[in-house]
This record gives structure tokens, sequence and C-alpha cells, in this order.
């Protein structure tokens, strides 16, 4: 296994870390649950075969995950890893559930203290606002000084713009960010990555394979790859993209099957598993794959936003890029999750009235409203 530094703090982290939000499940009709033997099973392999960093947060698998890792890593390997878990603003409406919600975490996790603690998902505007209105941060250093927790970070998914703010307006330990060959341009973009690595943060990576997509290219992508004289599985080209960067501490996979970890330590114990890993041609046929992924993108939308905002708050653009993605990987299950979340703050397309002013809006002349239909068909039903 590669290591690396993890930032300013001193210590190394493993590149592969495990991320505890696609654990295997048992899904019976409606009813889902982790599938505990699994899970346990995967998780202690991973600590016993050069993984030390797992990540977990509050709200994963209906507040299950955290229970999942302590009783997994209780013990003596709790001694050899890290655990990183994450306290959403939703979790926390009163300013006594901070302290409340730590005091359960840990006994989840069964653990007196926690290596690293994010606020979890920050993101532009009210999130972020209410983060500093709060002093969150100061609570956060309260839990510190007391040995709570041994770092202090955040979780980000937004603009580049509100992460830069955010990443300069205090000494963080660390920022956990998405990442991938697909999105270098989109969310916090690449140069955050290297913005972190100037202020000695350190920068963990989630969504490398884009929840799974990237690992299983449709045929006209694979076969760019096949063409290509580097012979490398999908999944390989996905994570040496993010191992080439020397400011990425580690590299989350949120693993679901004992196979995916054995490949996936295998992948990450090259000895060339490390910055300067991709040529200049390597990053071509990385740009060429990104292309034409791009190009397999099925609804004409261009995220203009000139169709917002619906009177009756369906999230146009989200559900189209939602759609898009899972036509470009030909794998729906991302896309469905991220709908579901769209679904459960009710700007999902089950809301549209087919009023007809978004289509009145539309310099693409979507047909939105059919769109939207057999967007709402294809997306729904994730359990989680």
């Amino acid at each position: 296994m590669q290591y690396r530094d993890y930032g300013k703090l001193g210590f190394k982290v493993s590149a592969l870390g495990m991320g505890c939000m696609r654990l295997p499940m048992i899904i019976d009709g409606g009813n889902a649950e982790v599938d505990r033997k699994k899970a346990f099973e995967m998780i202690r392999y991973a600590a016993d075969n050069g993984v030390n960093y797992f990540d977990t947060a509050y709200g994963y698998h209906r507040t299950m995950s955290e229970s999942i890792v302590g009783e997994a890593l209780e013990g003596e390997r709790r001694k050899r890893v890290k655990i990183v878990t994450k306290q959403p603003l939703f979790a926390m409406p009163a300013q006594a559930d901070i302290r409340k919600n730590l005091e359960n975490t840990l006994k989840k996790l069964r653990t007196d203290y926690i290596d690293v603690y994010l606020i979890h998902n920050i993101n532009p505007g009210a999130s972020w606002e209410e983060v500093k209105r709060r002093n969150l941060i100061g609570e956060w250093e309260k839990f510190k000084s007391e040995g709570l927790i041994g770092a202090i970070g955040f979780s980000y998914h937004g603009n580049e713009q509100c992460f830069v703010d955010i990443l300069d307006h205090y000494d963080w330990d660390m920022a956990q960010i998405q990442q991938n060959f697909m999105d270098i341009e989109a969310q916090a973009t690449e140069r955050a990555i290297k913005r972190c690595g100037k202020k000695g943060c350190a920068c963990v990576i989630m969504e490398p394979l884009r929840g799974g997509g990237l690992a299983t290219p449709p045929p006209s992508v694979k076969a760019i790859y096949d063409a290509y004289p580097v012979k490398r599985s999908a999944a390989d080209w996905a994570f040496r993209h993010l191992l080439d960067y020397p400011e990425v501490s580690c590299i989350l996979s949120g693993m679901s099957t004992l196979e995916q970890i054995k490949d996936n330590i295998r992948l990450f114990s090259a000895d060339d598993a490390k910055p300067g890993c991709l040529s200049v041609a390597d990053k071509d046929l990385l740009s060429r794959v990104r292309d034409h992924y791009t190009a397999l993108r099925s609804i004409p939308c261009t995220g203009c936003r000139y169709c917002m905002p619906c009177p009756n708050n369906v999230d146009i653009p989200n559900t189209f890029s939602l759609y898009n993605d899972g036509a470009s990987f030909e794998n729906f299950d991302q896309p469905r999750r991220g709908y579901s979340f769209a679904v459960k703050a009710q700007t999902d397309a089950s809301q549209c009235v087919e009023c007809g002013q978004c289509e009145e809006k539309c310099p693409q002349k979507i047909n939105v409203i059919e769109t939207l239909k057999t967007a709402h068909k294809t997306l729904q039903g994730w359990v989680e």
C-alpha cells in the first residue's frame, strides 16, 4: 500500500481510504439494511491489509454506518487506523445538539476520540453562512482541546469560489471534495486540490469513480481504452488521475464487495501508484475519454437555468444533469441516489404541474415536460 502525508499533521495515511457509504446491502422489497456479516469482513480485511483510513458520517445507511464501523474496528484494529466522521447541519438544529451528537457518535464508534471530525456538506449560500453565524468551528475547537477529536475538517459540494472562501476563512486540517477526471472543472475544480497543498491542508477525494460509473465504461468508451498501448482497467485509470496529484492525501472508494477491496488494494499498492504516474500521453487519453463521455449526454441541457425558478419548485437542471450522468455511464445507481435527495426535498419531477413556463424560456427548445417524465421514471426508486 502507498502511504501519503496527511497535510501538515505529521502522520501518513493509506492512499486508498474506505468510504463507508456503500456497504453491502440486504434488500427485501422496499426494505434495505446493511449486510453486517459482509460489511465486517470487508472493513476488517481492509484494516488488516494496509488500509488505515475509514470514512463514515452521521447519516450514512440511515445513521447505521458509524455503528458498523465502530464494531468492525473495535479493539486492536482501532489503534492502527484513522476514523473520520461528519456531522451535518440538519442533525444539529439547536446548539445543544452539537455536543450531544458528538457524544452519541463516540458511543456508536466505540471509541473515546475521533481522528478527524468534519462539518458535513458545507455548501454555498445559507449553509456556509450558518456555519459562520453559529461559530461551529469554535465548537469543533473545543472538542479538539478536550481531546475528543484530533483534527478539524469539512466536506464540500459546491463551486470553486465558495470553496476558496471556506478554505481561506480558517486554518483547516483537512478538506474533502469531489474530484475525478470528469469533474476537473466542476464543483471545487482541480485548482482546489492545489490550493489545499499550498496551505498544508490535507485534501481527501470522494467520488473518484463518479459513484462507480467510471469503473464500468460503455462499449464506445471501453474501445478508446482498449486501443491504447498501455493496458489498465478503467478504475485504475480513474484512480491514477488522482494519484498523480502530490497534494492529494487520500482517495476514498465506496467499495461494496470484498473483491472490490482486494482489487483496489492491489491497484494502490503498485510501485508507481504515486505522483508522476501519468505521462502526457496518458493525460491525453483521459481527456479523450472525458470528451466522449460528454458527447454521450442525451438531453441537450446546458445548465443555463433560464427555466428557473420553477413555480412548483422542480429543480429542472438538476434532474436533467442526473439523467445525463446515468446515460453517459450507462449506470444509473449514483444518479438515482442523487435524485432521492430531490424527492425528499420535493424538488423532483413529480412536482411538475405541466404549466409550460419552462418550455417558453428554454433556449435549447427542450420538450421539458415530457423529458422530465422520462427522467423521473428512470431515476426514481432508490433504496438507501
